[in-house]
């Protein structure tokens, strides 16, 4: 529930259970061109074909239709080239955005939130876009890409992986062309550990489909630019922290509420710090790596609120973090700012490129609900519908645990969309212990932790970083 008397009302169970129209049959024809990719277009059969032309009947009344049109006719026929696998690419993309954009509308319409409307995406002054780098290694990427989708995942050999390096090698040089670098050699990393894909037991249809076209995406000139930048002042209010962590890499994404500086209306905005890690340290020990990086997080472990000065932000409400630029403020309830100001809150639009329904995550906040064990797993009944709780995304890097979840009363956290319904990944929950009110955080060691679990799991992290920063040096010196 969104709380009524700060302007929110209750919010709208019915609307985050009931069907979105269309969106199954957006999902089914992107399913069934993903299908075409297994097996590969090379030598397509009937049912590929199929999926092919379903696509182009899925946008024929949009101005991508006839490009589309061709694109599907050629692939259909083995005989797709280039510019026709970008245009299949543009066509799911711009399929899984509609999908994006009514599972947003749906959430907006069930909390009532308002969205920032395009004339005031841009937060300041617009920064000047950044050179493209060179076509050549633009045209090698979209060729390695093609011969994927020529060959399919199930004609993977590690010959037809590693076409990949030398355009890798290429990119990563360039700054500007870091980011496509990134996404294909960690693409490629996963085919490589996948191959032969002949004898897969199961194809990661989806995922693989979604790297694919946007990889191809990224080739075309102009699509990874820098985008609109401007700036933002004013008081910054932490909701909680997302910590996403890899065998090699882990990010905090802190998401917050900005209050400008001279009164406006209140933003969502987010803070993302990430860093590479060892795959010894896990834990709570994540911090360690982590706080150096972004001074945020010793607020956020406070329970404090920041105070920015002309912080960069993109358009999307990215902050782009600078510690010269910010100072810790006074303390700051993460419940408190939920209650008061979250459902005012305006949100960024996504920029096309982006829209997709695995980015959806949008801080709400809960009240009044009922917690639910079931055979799938824990659920929240809110206004007479059950909302699945996904406490698998709950990092260990704090004290949040999914006992505390389930015995909780307010719930702080982002809605997302996975498998065909609405999740909410929990960041903080308020819990009655001895017949107090005790708020427990996601984050709440981030900044550091008197708690003897997180004390231990540090020191732990502690001496696995100074071990293997003296082999290290060890190495060096001979």
């Amino acid at each position: 529930m969104v709380p009524s008397d700060a302007g929110g009302g209750l919010m709208r169970g019915d609307l985050l259970s009931d069907p979105v129209e269309g969106l199954d049959e957006a999902l089914a024809v992107v399913d069934a061109f993903d299908e075409a990719l297994v097996a590969g277009l090379l030598r397509p059969g009937p049912a590929q074909a199929a999926g092919v032309s379903g696509l182009a009947g899925a946008v024929a009344g949009t101005p991508l239709a006839a490009r589309v049109a061709e694109a599907a006719e050629k692939a259909a026929a083995g005989t797709g080239g280039e510019d026709h696998f970008v245009a299949l690419a543009a066509a799911r993309n711009a399929l899984l955005g509609s999908v994006h954009d009514a599972l947003v509308q749906r959430i907006d319409e069930a909390v009532g939130r308002p969205v920032e409307g395009d004339e005031t995406a841009g937060p300041g002054p617009v920064s000047a876009a950044v050179p493209e780098p060179s076509a050549n290694l633009f045209a090698a990427a979209r060729s390695w890409l093609c011969d994927l989708a020529r060959g399919g995942w199930r004609g993977l050999d590690h010959d037809l992986v590693a076409g990949a390096a030398p355009v890798v090698a290429a990119m990563l040089p360039e700054p500007g062309m870091r980011r496509r670098a990134a996404l294909l050699d960690g693409f490629a990393a996963e085919l490589a550990a996948s191959c032969p894909g002949a004898t897969l037991e199961r194809v990661p249809v989806r995922r693989w489909a979604d790297l694919w076209s946007r990889a191809l995406l990224l080739t075309v000139p102009g699509s990874a630019g820098a985008g609109a930048v401007g700036t933002a002042t004013g008081r910054l209010l932490p909701l909680g922290v997302d910590v996403q962590e890899h065998a090699t890499a882990v990010q905090a994404q802190v998401h917050a509420v900005l209050e400008p500086a001279g009164g406006g209306a209140p933003r969502l905005v987010r803070a993302s710090v990430s860093a590479p890690k060892p795959d010894t340290v896990v834990g709570a020990g994540l911090w360690q790596l982590l706080r150096p990086r972004m001074s945020l997080l010793g607020a956020v472990g406070e329970g404090r609120s920041a105070q920015v000065e002309a912080m960069p932000v993109t358009a999307e409400g990215d902050l782009l973090w600078d510690d010269a630029l910010a100072r810790t403020g006074e303390p700051a309830d993460a419940f408190a700012t939920a209650r008061v100001m979250l459902s005012a809150a305006t949100a960024a639009r996504v920029e096309p490129l982006d829209r997709h329904p695995v980015r959806i995550a949008v801080p709400v906040l809960l009240e009044g609900y009922a917690a639910r064990e079931g055979e799938d797993g824990l659920a929240f009944e809110v206004a007479g519908r059950l909302l699945a709780v996904d406490t698998d995304r709950m990092p260990a890097a704090g004290p949040l645990t999914p006992e505390a979840v389930a015995a909780s009363h307010a719930c702080v956290g982002l809605l997302r969309w996975d498998a065909g319904e609405f999740l909410l990944q929990p960041l903080a929950v308020e819990t009655t212990v001895r017949k107090k009110t005790v708020a427990v955080h996601a984050g709440a060691w981030a900044g550091g932790t008197s708690d003897k679990t997180g004390v231990r799991a540090e020191k732990a992290a502690t001496d696995a970083v100074a071990v293997l920063r003296e082999r290290a040096g060890r190495l060096l010196r001979t």
